[in-house]
C-alpha cells in the first residue's frame, strides 16, 4: 500500500516514550503517525515497578535535577490521571548496618523540599514499636521513616497517552514494524511491516523520531543506517509476585546490604509486587526473563525485614524487563544514570532524533524536550501544552478520586462494588463509553470470571487497540492474575471467535 501525503512526524515505538511523543505532538497541531512492533507497552513500559516516584536513591548519585524534574513531575501526572495514579505511603524501617539515619533523613528532607511538593504529604518518623507501620516488621527494627510517592499503572499510562494522540488525529499503528527508513533531503520514505498479516506499506514523514527503548540502535544501525555516538546501557529489572502479607495500604522500601533498595507493594488489591533487581543484559531484549537467583534475591530481601517467611513457591507471577539506559560509564549497574538524552541527527535535511533513557515519570517532560528539539523544523506548530493537559478518564473534578468513586456509585447503583472500584480505576471518566446503555449486570455480556465481562473486553478491542488476548488480560488490565486456567482458557477462546480480523483492524 502506498501512501502519498507525507506526515509531519513518524514515531517509532510504542512505550511510554514513544506514546507520550507522539501524544505531546499530535496536541500541537502536527499530522502523526506512531508504530509499534508489538502491543503497547509490551517491551520494558509494562514491567517497571510501576511507581511515578523522584527516585529516592538517585540523590546518592548527585542526580540532583534529574530528581528535582521528577518530583515536579509526580504532582503534574497525579493531577492529568488521578484514575491510574495515586498516592501512596512508603515506610523505610532503618538498619543501622546500611545506610546511617543522619543520611535518610537529609535525603528525604531533600526529597520534600527539591521538587516544591503541594498535594502530597511529607515524611514523619515512625516508632515501628508503636505504629502500626511496624507490626508487620521484624522486632530488631525499632525506628523508621515514612514518605510519600505515587502509584501508576504504566502499562494503562501507555495506553491512554496513544488514546489521547489518537483523538488529537494522530494514527496509532500497533503490530507494525519500521523496517527501512531512506531519507530524501526533505523527508523520509518509511516502510511499514504489518508484523500479522505480513502486508507492507510506505508512508512519507519529514521527521523521524526513535523512541525504540531497548531496540534504540537496532533502529539506528539496520533501519535508519544513520551513526551514533551514544551507547546504551541494557539492565535487566526483575520483579516478583506473591500474596500480600500485612495490613494496611503503605508500601515498604527496604535497603540491601549491596546498597540496593527494594520496593515491596500492595497490589490489585490482594497481592504484592516486590522489585527489583539490577543487572546488565545483554542479550536480546525480548529473551529477558527472571532468573532464580533474582528470584531468591528479591524474597531473602524481604525476610531480613519481615516476620512472615517468604518461600519460592509463593511467588504467583515473576516478571522482567530491559531498562535502555543512556551509558553514562558508570561501572555499577545501579549508578548509570536514569535520565534521558536526545541526539538530533539532521545536517540540513529531514531530522532524525534518538531517544535514550528515560523513566515513567519523566516521560512527559521529555516528550516536551523532544518536540523542542524539533520546534526549528516545525516553526508553524503549536506551543508547550501537556503541563496542563489531561488524559483520557482524568476529566475528574479537583482529581477528587474518592468523590468520583462516590458519583459513580449514584450513577451505576447495580454495580457490584469491586467491579465499580475497577472500572473507575481504569477507565475514570470514561466509564460512560464504556458501560453504554447498561443498566443491569447482564446487560454487560458474558461473564469470564473476577472482574471481567464483555463489554469491558470489547471495549478495549474498539478504543484500545487490544489484538490478542494478553492485551486485555496482561497490559490493559491485570485480569490475569484474578482468574483461573479455565477462565482464561474460557475467555481466549471468546476472543478468538468475536474479535474478528475486520473489527480489529478497524481499531488500529
Amino acid at each position: 500500500m502506498q501512501e502519498s501525503s507525507i506526515l509531519d512526524l513518524l514515531v517509532i515505538g510504542g512505550g511510554i516514550n514513544g506514546a507520550g511523543i507522539a501524544r505531546d505532538a499530535a496536541g500541537r497541531g502536527l499530522s502523526v503517525l506512531m508504530c509499534e512492533k508489538d502491543d503497547l507497552a509490551e517491551g520494558t513500559s509494562s514491567r517497571s515497578g510501576k511507581l511515578v516516584h523522584g527516585g529516592l536513591r538517585y540523590l546518592e548519585y548527585y542526580e540532583f535535577r534529574l530528581v528535582r524534574e521528577a518530583l515536579i513531575e509526580r504532582e503534574v501526572l497525579l493531577r492529568s490521571a488521578s484514575h491510574i495514579i495515586w498516592p501512596m505511603r512508603f515506610v523505610l524501617p532503618h538498619s543501622p548496618t546500611d545506610r546511617p539515619a543522619w543520611l535518610v533523613r537529609l535525603g528525604l528532607f531533600l526529597y520534600d523540599h527539591l521538587g516544591g511538593r503541594k498535594k502530597l504529604p511529607g515524611t514523619r518518623a515512625l516508632d515501628l514499636h508503636r505504629d502500626p507501620e511496624g507490626e508487620p516488621l521484624l522486632d530488631q527494627y525499632r525506628r523508621g521513616f515514612e514518605y510519600s510517592d505515587c502509584w501508576v499503572d504504566d502499562a494503562r499510562l501507555v495506553a491512554l497517552c496513544a488514546l489521547d494522540a489518537s483523538e488529537r488525529g494522530a494514527t496509532i499503528a500497533t503490530r507494525t514494524a519500521c523496517v527501512a527508513a531512506e531519507r530524501r533531503d526533505d523527508h523520509w520514505e518509511v516502510t511499514l511491516l504489518d508484523t500479522v498479516s505480513g502486508g507492507r506499506r510506505q508512508v512519507k514523514a519529514k521527521a523521524l523520531v526513535n523512541a525504540a527503548g531497548p531496540w534504540v540502535l537496532d533502529i539506528i544501525h539496520d533501519v535508519t543506517h544513520s551513526r551514533s555516538n551514544r551507547r546504551v546501557r541494557l539492565v535487566k529489572g526483575s520483579h516478583i509476585i506473591v500474596p500480600k502479607f500485612w495490613e494496611g495500604q503503605q508500601a515498604y522500601l527496604v535497603q540491601n546490604p549491596d546498597k540496593r533498595v527494594i520496593f515491596i507493594n500492595p497490589y490489585e488489591g490482594d497481592k504484592a509486587l516486590i522489585g527489583t533487581t539490577d543487572i546488565p543484559w545483554e542479550g536480546k531484549a525480548e529473551e529477558v526473563a527472571a532468573i532464580e537467583p533474582e528470584i531468591d534475591y528479591l524474597i531473602n530481601a524481604v525476610n531480613r525485614y519481615f516476620k512472615v517467611e517468604l518461600r519460592r513457591d509463593d511467588v504467583l507471577v515473576h516478571f522482567s524487563g530491559v531498562r535502555p539506559l543512556f551509558d553514562d560509564g558508570k561501572g555499577n549497574p545501579s549508578a548509570v544514570t536514569r535520565d534521558y538524552e536526545f541526539e538530533l541527527d539532521a545536517q540540513g535535511q529531514a531530522p532524525l532524533l534518538h531517544v535514550f533513557g528515560g523513566k515513567i515519570t519523566t516521560f512527559r517532560k521529555l516528550a516536551e524536550h523532544a518536540m523542542q528539539q524539533l520546534a526549528p523544523y516545525f516553526p508553524a506548530m503549536g506551543p508547550d501544552w501537556t503541563a496542563q493537559g489531561v488524559l483520557p478518564g482524568g476529566e475528574i473534578e479537583n482529581g477528587d478520586f474518592a468523590t468520583f468513586l462516590g458519583q459513580v456509585k449514584k450513577r451505576w447503583p447495580w454495580l457490584p462494588a469491586p467491579l465499580r472500584r475497577h472500572y473507575a480505576r481504569l477507565y475514570g471518566a470514561r466509564m460512560e463509553q464504556l458501560l453504554g446503555d447498561a443498566q443491569r449486570l447482564e446487560d454487560l455480556g458474558e461473564w469470564f470470571g473476577s472482574c471481567l465481562y464483555e463489554a469491558e473486553a470489547r471495549y478495549l478491542i474498539d478504543h484500545e487497540w487490544a489484538r490478542e488476548p494478553e492485551d486485555v488480560l496482561w497490559r490493559r488490565t491485570k485480569h490475569r492474575l484474578h482468574l483461573n486456567e479455565q477462565q482464561i482458557t474460557r475467555f481466549n477462546h471468546w476472543f478468538a471467535a468475536s474479535a474478528t480480523p475486520s473489527r480489529l483492524h478497524a481499531a488500529s
